[in-house]
């Protein structure tokens, strides 16, 4: 069986990784006033955090729709593939998970299987790399999915926003009433929860205090497993921080792969500007 892997933008994925490990990537949709861009197709990363400051109407996002993504799967299809594993955002901020599950009677010509990545940014990436690289090796859909499953059950994220106001704006944190966040200048630390929703879990006085918070979580969290672990810095227009970040790590921690990421304008949209954050997980290395 030839087996598609399939993500959306907000995997962050850069050109190369999906290139060379031969992974489709749907963009997610962008909008500025009455203009629609897609993500890192119309609009790279840094034209969208310059738009964000200087544009007056704030921007919104579309999710993909069924047309776009059938367009996909037929394509697919005609070049020869069997089955496709889609890879996508987590259903606790959008609904494109549950749409796509209810769509596919209307998909006929190829097997599709939604997996919910229940998080975003690399932790999505590294799903889709992982299957990319199962799918490669030969392995089954059943094996894929389990490998998936194993993934996203080790995967743990924590993320320091700059600015609340913006996920409280898109309605994309969940306990926006437990946190005062902005007006206390607290730095709120947020995580996905169980169901893939956003939830601040934590807040500090200074970036610095949430930066311990966060490598104190990613300690507990090596110390604790028995297998091989990666950690991925994540920042949104913050590539200063993000070489601390790294260089800290790097220094913590020598036995761990660690990687960078960024955090594009679908995900800037509800995170605004200067945004930090790390996944740690499972290397998804040492399950092929």
């Amino acid at each position: 069986m030839k087996i598609a892997v399939v993500t959306d933008s907000a995997s962050y994925l850069t050109e190369q990784q999906a290139n060379e490990n031969n992974i489709t990537v749907v963009p997610i949709t962008v909008i500025f006033g009455k203009t629609t861009y897609k993500e890192n197709v119309d609009l790279t990363t840094k034209q969208f955090y310059d738009m964000l400051q200087t544009h007056k109407e704030l921007p919104s996002t579309a999710q993909i729709s069924m047309g776009q993504i059938q367009a996909v799967y037929d394509d697919l299809a005609e070049q020869g593939y069997d089955a496709v594993i889609s890879i996508h955002l987590s259903s606790g901020i959008t609904s494109f998970i549950p749409n796509l599950e209810a769509y596919l009677p209307n998909i006929t010509n190829i097997k599709v299987y939604p997996f919910d990545s229940l998080l975003t940014t690399a932790a999505e990436g590294n799903m889709a790399l992982l299957a990319a690289n199962l799918a490669k090796a030969g392995k089954s859909v059943d094996e894929i999915l389990a490998a998936l499953k194993i993934l996203r059950d080790s995967q743990r994220v924590d993320f320091i926003v700059a600015d609340l106001s913006h996920l409280v704006r898109t309605g994309r944190l969940s306990n926006a009433s437990a946190i005062v966040g902005n007006m206390l200048r607290i730095k709120p630390i947020l995580n996905f929860d169980k169901q893939g929703k956003i939830v601040a879990v934590a807040k500090e006085r200074t970036s610095r205090r949430a930066f311990n918070h966060v490598k104190r979580e990613i300690t507990d969290y090596i110390n604790q497993v028995d297998y091989p672990v990666r950690i991925d810095v994540i920042d949104g227009d913050n590539a200063a921080e993000s070489e601390n970040w790294v260089n800290d790590f790097q220094a913590s921690y020598p036995q761990v792969a660690i990687d960078t990421s960024t955090l594009g304008p679908v995900l800037g949209v509800h995170a605004g500007r200067k945004v930090m954050g790390a996944v740690w997980a499972r290397d998804w290395k040492s399950l092929l």
